[in-house]
């Protein structure tokens, strides 16, 4: 089954500024990463998924953020033929100063 080596931490984020998690994982056969918000699949055009690792590995990236619409808990699920695992990080969005 997989296994996490790099999880995805809480994070805090200023309105029109970037954020970004990543998420890796181990196994074999060798994992799949996914990320989901509210249990959707993540697609936005602000949202951008980097994959290394041949896809092991992932880092979403979100830019620019939004006040309430990005505020969120972030799922990463990693999945290969054995089983899936999940974990999940929160980010928080401030106004950001003019």
């Amino acid at each position: 089954k997989p296994v996490f080596v790099k999880v995805p931490e809480d994070q805090t984020g200023l309105s029109g500024g970037v954020a970004s998690f990543v998420c890796q994982a181990t196994g074999e056969p060798k994992p799949r990463i996914t990320w989901m918000k509210k249990g959707k699949k993540v697609s936005s055009q602000r949202f951008e998924v980097i994959e290394f690792d041949d896809g092991a590995g992932s880092v979403l990236r979100i830019q620019p953020l939004r006040v309430q619409r990005d505020e969120a808990i972030y799922e990463c699920t990693a999945t290969n033929s054995l089983g899936e695992i999940n974990t999940s990080a929160k980010l928080s969005v401030l106004e950001g100063m003019c």
